[in-house]
């Protein structure tokens, strides 16, 4: 198949890029170290209900040039649809954030929309604003997700082998559990899955929850967190393949793009869906990026080993998609930063980035360390590639 032969060959080259570089990068580990020190008066103190989505208000954001932003009205929740203008590929992207199950929509994930849109070689991608928990727990996001996916099949008319399931931690979860569905009830497969830490045991019975304990800059040091606090799980079983898709059957799944950082609490459940799906005859490329933290995607290119998932993330896009990619052609745009100015204006984004994203607890503390000289990037194009 073409596909496994395109996929051996990324294996092949990934393995000798491995053996070639197997320190972590001065900005992945700068990165890493940051979200320690914010974490130490963020996500290490517990989440009270309902106030993970009590955060700041993030700025509007603005639709790049070329792009169309359209919300889409869903039986139970808000769907983002962004399409390049001008422009019918047949190819959709169906991004499922993440946020513990219980944080909204936010601007990066706006960013990673357009990110996908472009590796998908002008691709679609419809982002689904799910219900959360508390007030909202399980099956509420799962069947959020299964609206979103039986929309671009019946009102847009997509074919299933050309849409791409990824999402994020808990969107990473959700698009297996996604998946177990679709298949459980009859549904056509999408044509490939992409999965950035994805949170897929809810029981926390992975090896790496006691491995990474202590290394770990987001989840680890605490139990008092989000994995530990799970108010999705509601009265369900934790051990539900559409709570944790871990402990389901994944024969018939599509191809996989699986990755994920070896700092992570939430290692095992990747290498453990990927263990288990591929005994199953399933096609899995599965990443480990040394010393990265969880969901490091988030630096887009201002983190090497964060350029290099993405790129991943582009090739696999073109395998599913059967895009034949010409040897000069780039999709993501690279940011050189050996510049100071670019580095400091990196270190504000990332900064603001992990605040935004993951902070909300603390409002008092953040507001604090901003005014003591939190530098924050104005202008995205400049330093990201992206609006």
């Amino acid at each position: 198949m073409i596909f496994d032969n395109r996929m051996e060959r990324r294996e092949e080259k990934v393995r000798k890029d491995r053996k070639r570089r197997t320190k972590v990068s001065a900005m992945g580990r700068l990165t890493r170290e940051m979200m320690s020190d914010v974490m130490e008066t963020a996500l290490k103190k517990p989440i009270q209900t309902g106030e993970f989505r009590k955060n700041p208000v993030e700025p509007a954001w603005r639709c790049p040039a070329g792009y169309v932003y359209e919300l889409v009205e869903a039986p139970n929740c808000t769907m983002e649809y962004l399409t390049l203008e001008h422009t019918v590929t047949g190819r959709v992207v169906l991004q499922l954030h993440g946020g513990g199950y219980i944080g909204p929509m936010k601007n990066i994930y706006r960013r990673f929309a357009v990110r996908y849109s472009k590796l998908g070689y002008g691709a679609d991608v419809l982002s689904v604003d799910y219900r959360v928990a508390p007030e909202y727990p399980f099956p509420a996001a799962l069947m959020d997700a299964v609206d979103g996916y039986r929309w671009l099949l019946e009102e847009k008319k997509y074919e299933p082998e050309k849409i791409a399931v990824a999402g994020d931690s808990a969107g990473g979860g959700l698009a297996l559990a996604l998946v177990h569905y679709l298949k459980d009830h009859g549904m056509p497969l999408p044509g490939g899955v992409i999965t950035m830490s994805p949170w897929t045991d809810v029981t926390l019975g992975g090896e790496s929850y006691e491995s990474r304990y202590e290394l770990d800059p987001l989840f680890g040091n605490s139990r008092e967190n989000m994995l530990y606090q799970c108010s999705y799980i509601g009265e369900a079983d934790p051990a539900d393949p559409y709570l944790s898709p871990l402990f389901g059957d994944f024969s018939g799944f599509p191809p996989m793009l699986m990755q994920v950082g070896d700092y992570e609490v939430l290692l095992s459940d990747t290498l453990s869906v990927s263990e288990k799906a591929k005994k199953a005859g399933v096609r899995v490329r599965t990443s480990v990026y040394s010393g990265m933290f969880h969901v490091f995607q988030m630096g887009l290119d201002l983190i090497p080993e964060s350029r290099e998932a993405w790129e991943e993330v582009g090739e696999f896009l073109c395998i599913v998609y059967k895009i034949q990619r010409k040897a000069e052609g780039r999709v993501v745009k690279r940011v050189k930063t050996h510049r100071p100015e670019v580095q400091e204006r990196a270190r504000g984004l990332l900064i603001s980035m992990i605040r935004g994203e993951i902070e909300g607890p603390v409002k008092k503390a953040a507001k604090e360390d901003r005014r003591k000289g939190g530098k924050e990037c104005e202008n995205h194009s400049d330093c990201c590639g992206e609006d």
